[in-house]
């Protein structure tokens, strides 16, 4: 039983060097005390020699200077000297005592170090997990971890390995497409590492299935699948293949979970933005149909009654109701373009127009548009000399304060004046709409940003009932207003003004443009 485990003993260098000194010394302690000892007091120093030596030679090496050493005992020691015959018995019995004892004390020593050995290996295969096991728990993509597991296999083993992974789901048919491959692997092995991860089983030697192929075929498990598989080439049948292959499993099953909870986080994300969109969807669809509902309405009647009795209304009159139709159709018109405004900056990969422009232009452009709409509003501008020019989309900053401008007048009386300022701050250009009006609730100063929202007035009376036909509108003005700064590399903020009133700040980045020249080059450079 003991001899049957030296097959297993851990292939490692063994420093011969300590067991040469320690029988040397032995032997000359021996030869020193001939003579002045007796034949047993010599024989203890044999035996103490054979289990110092025992501490550095393997099991064979051990028992074989054993049985040398004895019978060179005898040889020199052991009277008729020069001879191995021996005359009394009780010599014979401790020759036979002293072989006896240094054998059981090889074989203990080889069996301690054989012990030491293994705790050794599952101290680092303990490691080894654990390391692993952090890896993966510190990573949001446990793909990026499929080296470390591969190095991991590949100091388990000390030959190559291969790993296959899903990036997603698993395809119904056998396309490797949605796989990662990591290491080379023949047509027949990329095969075999498919089968393994669709099976969810391991194979190979040891297995119990596909016993004859020279490679191990494991499985990265989760708890409801597998999501990978690797390839463990066996060049030579490992020592302990059993355990060897029970932690390697452990590994590929640590980066099966990983994997897995990878996955289902991505699909919690998933399922929350579609919850979200739809949530936003509908949200937005009942804004639209309650907002668009009262505007409907004013056209209908008023062009109803053109229609129906033009014949009996002055000239007045039906000026006074197309006048309307005009007002409640740009309403419309406006809140179109906020909400296709605010679903445009809110996609994924928006391009903006952009484009050198100054502030006089667009602060004018709004100025033109306003005074169209409303004449009799007292609607001017400040604008700051020197202004450095705009890398902006033209379109979205003019949206942008038309909409400013628009909340202005809503929100305040009709002598009180709206001002559009534009000055330089620091490297930033800021362009602010500031109005008389009552001014927004404290509560309500960072949420009238947020979509679907609209503000309570700081004078408003506290109660469900307090409704301002002013306040028209789904509430994705503001919102627009702010996606379209951000999406500038600016921000839109509000600030109370000490006389009464609110001031909407837009703060751009003021970036200086290209030499002429090298506007020039590049505008030819355009195709």
């Amino acid at each position: 039983m003991m001899l049957g485990t030296f097959s297993k003993w851990p292939q490692r260098r063994v420093g011969r060097w300590p067991a040469a000194v320690a029988w040397t010394v032995a032997w000359i302690a021996m030869l020193a005390l001939d003579g002045r000892v007796d034949l047993a007091n010599l024989a203890m120093i044999l035996v103490l020699a054979s289990v110092v030596a025992a501490l550095w030679l393997p099991p064979i090496g051990c028992l074989l200077a054993c049985t040398f050493a004895v019978l060179a005992f005898n040889w020199a020691f052991v009277p008729p000297r020069g001879s191995f015959t021996v005359d009394l018995h009780q010599h014979a019995l401790l020759l036979a005592t002293m072989l006896a004892v240094s054998w059981i004390v090889a074989l203990l020593m080889a069996r301690q170090r054989l012990l030491a050995a293994r705790e050794r290996r599952h101290a680092q295969r303990a490691e080894n997990l654990r390391a692993t096991s952090e890896a993966l728990r510190d990573t949001d993509d446990p793909i990026e971890r499929a080296p470390q597991l591969r190095e991991a296999l590949v100091q388990l083993v000390g030959t190559p390995v291969t790993l296959l992974m899903l990036r997603g789901l698993l395809p119904p048919g056998t396309d490797g497409d949605p796989c990662l491959q990591l290491g080379e692997a023949s047509a027949d092995e990329q095969t075999g590492l498919r089968l393994s991860l669709r099976d969810s089983r391991a194979f190979g030697p040891g297995t119990g299935r596909h016993q004859e192929q020279d490679a191990w075929y494991l499985p990265m498990r989760g708890r409801s699948a597998s999501f990978g598989a690797a390839l463990v080439s066996l060049r030579a049948p490992p020592a302990e293949p059993g355990e060897v292959r029970a932690h390697a499993q452990a590994l590929c099953d640590q980066m099966g979970l990983a994997l897995e909870r990878a996955q289902t986080l991505r699909r919690a994300v998933q399922a929350r933005e579609e919850a979200n969109s739809q949530k936003l969807r509908n949200t937005l669809l009942a804004a639209i149909s309650h907002d668009y509902r009262t505007p409907l309405a004013t056209i209908m009647g008023a062009a109803s009654s053109l229609h129906d009795q033009a014949d009996r209304l002055s000239p007045e009159q039906q000026q006074r109701l197309a006048a309307m139709i005009v007002d409640e159709a740009d309403q419309l018109s406006r809140l179109t373009d906020n909400t296709l405004q605010l679903a445009r900056l809110d996609a994924p990969g928006l391009a903006l127009q952009l484009d050198w422009e100054s502030a006089e232009e667009l602060v004018g452009s709004v100025l033109r548009r306003v005074r169209q709409r409303d004449p009799a509003r007292r609607v001017h501008a400040r604008i700051e000399a020197g202004l450095p020019l705009l890398r902006c989309d033209a379109v979205l900053l003019v949206q942008l304060l038309e909409n400013l401008v628009d909340n202005a007048l809503k929100y305040s009386d009709a002598a009180a004046p709206v001002e559009i300022v534009a000055r330089k701050l620091g490297d930033q250009l800021v362009i602010a709409v500031g109005d008389r009006g009552p001014g927004i609730a404290p509560a309500w100063r960072e949420r009238i940003f947020d979509v679907f929202q609209r503000g309570e007035r700081a004078d408003a009376p506290v109660g469900p009932s307090h409704e301002s036909g002013a306040r028209r509108g789904a509430g994705v003005g503001l919102a627009v207003c702010r996606a379209i700064a951000r999406a500038h590399g600016g921000q839109l903020t509000l600030r109370a003004r000490s006389r009464g009133g609110s001031s909407f700040e837009c703060a751009l980045p003021a970036v200086d443009p290209p030499e002429p020249a090298a506007a020039a080059a590049a505008e030819n450079a355009r195709p």
